[in-house]
């Protein structure tokens, strides 16, 4: 193995040989070099000889020392040789300047490295700290955000049992004013029948008297009484959809929340050595949000003050509903005892109510004539209209496949998506205008079926019989059946006394009978030391027959 920087051939790597002086040899003999070409190459460029010099240059076979100093073993002259062989490899300069700029150029990158060190130390540390901090805050912003929750959610959750207490408050008044409305029909078929008895009488009797007024003013009371009832029940009903709407609400809120509540709940809990946390990447830049704190909030505010609305709502109803059961069953009561007191006097015929029942039903006819020529105008107009509506769609569907730039938003394409604007406009107040008519020719058809009933009811009340109404009269509801409380059962008849008070009969009690041609009309026996009054009249009114028992 050769030395990296020297020849095979030099001298000094062989055995020493030495002369017998040590004089150098003359000058005349310097060996001769021949020097050949070496291309000029960076400072640490490695060629591809680099480690072979011998390749680039020469050494000249050196005379040997005379024959008469080879007895002394001089050393050979060869490193003057070697010196002028070597002048083209680096300065003792160009050394140190390397080894300088090597010392120089590692310190920096020491110091480079020890300030990058240092640096990434505390970029972590800072890191480390505001991956703390920031986790820190995202847990206490979602344990706020816990409390927020169950606050709402407990809002929610009271308010939803005031609403359910007050939809099954609304539930007992609705089945109230039901029963009330049907205990109603008791004394209304009892009026009814007293109206068709009297359509018998013949001659004379055929007048229009007070009794007839009375019954026809009982009558009407009692409908109107069972409308008023009914649509308050209807309007109850209506209300109670709009409280199952807020407790519908209410509880999907509510629902929502105990999954949001969790899903936080969940989310607090789970720490950096948590099971089941993994990488999602993506999340961050997608925003499936649809609400904000103050929307959030604002719809949980605004689902409790609708039901608290609706309950409000609800309250009112119950409260008209109470005020409504006083006054009607005071009103019954009143109409019903001067019917009775009326009913010594004769009744006039409706000849003139049945006239102008006959009337208004011939223009109910007249009027359904022309609801059902304008029906068949408007749907006439509405077919006709149906071909330039095809015309301009077919028109706007054709343009758009014109070519490239030729897609142009031009006059007759405002025109034509106007015109198609304007037809289906029309269309739509022509076909609003149809069904309008048509419920109107449905209002006109139960308007015309409503008053040929009246008509057969009128056509059966021209004569009664005296004896056959005031059997049906003898009695009357109680007020607890006519504000709700209680429901005649199957089959009870409109008697809501089983045994009534007859003419000159004892009505119970010591010494105490009802007098004169009128019965007792209470559901109980007269108790007590009064007596019904005499005469013609009948007991009127739950205070007029003494006892504990209330009657008519």
């Amino acid at each position: 193995m050769e030395f990296l920087g020297t020849t095979q051939t030099a001298t000094y790597c062989g055995p020493k040989k030495y002369c017998g002086s040590q004089v150098l040899p003359p000058t005349g003999q310097i060996p001769v070099v021949q020097e050949c070409y070496q291309p000029f190459h960076l400072p640490g460029y490695r060629y591809a000889n680099a480690w072979k010099p011998s390749v680039f240059y020469k050494i000249a076979n050196t005379q040997t020392c005379p024959e008469e100093c080879q007895g002394v073993r001089r050393p050979p002259t060869i490193l003057p040789s070697l010196r002028s062989a070597l002048f083209c490899r680096y300065t003792p300069r160009d050394w140190d300047r390397s080894n300088e700029l090597q010392l120089r150029g590692a310190e920096a990158s020491r110091l480079w490295a020890s300030r990058l060190t240092d640096d990434s130390l505390r970029i972590m540390q800072d890191k480390d700290q505001l991956t703390h901090q920031m986790q820190e805050g995202t847990s206490r912003n979602l344990g706020q955000r816990l409390t927020d929750i169950g606050f709402w959610k407990s809002e929610l959750c009271y308010e939803l049992d005031r609403l359910l207490t007050e939809n099954n408050n609304m539930d007992t008044t609705k089945r109230r004013l039901e029963c009330a409305a049907q205990e109603v029909n008791c004394p209304l078929q009892v009026a009814l029948e007293c109206l068709y008895n009297r359509e018998k009488r013949i001659g004379i009797d055929l007048v229009h008297d007070s009794v007839e007024k009375n019954l026809i003013r009982e009558v009407d009371l009692l409908k109107c009484c069972q409308d008023q009832m009914r649509k308050l029940a209807k309007r109850i009903d209506f209300q109670m959809r709009d409280n199952r709407d807020a407790q519908h609400a209410l509880e999907r809120d509510i629902e929502d929340k105990s999954s949001a509540q969790c899903i936080d709940e969940r989310c607090f809990n789970l720490r950096n050595t948590s099971d089941g946390i993994s990488f999602f990447h993506g999340m961050e830049k997608f925003d499936g949000t649809v609400s904000v704190p103050e929307t959030w909030a604002k719809f949980s505010n605004d689902n409790i003050r609708h039901s608290q609305n609706m309950r409000a709502n609800s309250i009112r109803l119950r409260e008209e509903a109470d005020h409504l059961f006083e006054t009607l069953s005071d009103q019954m009561w009143r109409q019903f005892t001067n019917t009775n007191l009326a009913f010594s006097a004769r009744i006039s015929e409706e000849t003139d109510v049945k006239n102008k029942l006959q009337t208004q039903l011939a223009k109910i006819l007249q009027e359904i004539f022309q609801a059902e020529n304008t029906i068949m105008l408007l749907e006439r107009a509405i077919m006709a209209k149906e071909c330039p509506l095809k015309v301009a769609q077919t028109r706007l569907a054709c343009r758009t496949r014109r070519p490239n730039v030729e897609l142009c938003k031009d006059i007759p394409q405002f025109k034509l998506v106007n015109e198609v604007f304007t037809i289906d406009d029309t269309l739509q107040t022509l076909r609003l205008r149809l069904r309008e008519t048509q419920d109107t020719l449905q209002l006109l058809v139960m308007t015309k079926s409503r008053l040929e009933h009246e008509l057969a009811i009128k056509a059966n009340t021209l004569c009664i019989d005296k004896d056959k109404c005031m059997r049906m009269r003898k009695t009357f509801p109680s007020t607890p059946r006519l504000v709700g409380y209680t429901c005649a059962g199957v089959g009870s008849g409109p008697c809501a006394s089983p045994v009534p008070c007859g003419g000159g009969s004892s009505c119970g009690g010591a010494a105490v009978h009802c007098g004169g041609p009128a019965p007792c009309c209470g559901p109980a026996s007269c108790g007590g030391s009064v007596s019904c009054g005499g005469g013609s009249a009948p007991c009127g009114g739950p205070s007029l027959c003494g006892g504990s028992a209330s009657v008519c």
